[in-house]
């Protein structure tokens, strides 16, 4: 369980300069992912156990 808000973040693997990414916010009820070139935009919620999945189905491909 995630403890505090951390913010909306890049991946370390993006590279510094780049505004072509998504940005995640992870929060105590959901997992936040946006476009990062347009921060005041519409994003999408998951919850944790979503997110989870996710991320764990692409690391094992």
């Amino acid at each position: 369980m995630i403890a505090r808000d951390t913010g909306w973040f890049k991946s370390s693997r993006s590279s510094g300069g780049s505004n072509a990414c998504v940005e995640v916010r992870l929060t105590p009820a959901t997992v936040g992912v946006r476009d990062s070139k347009n921060p005041d935009g519409p994003h999408f919620a998951f919850t944790s156990r979503a997110w989870g999945s996710f991320v764990n189905r692409l690391a094992n491909r």
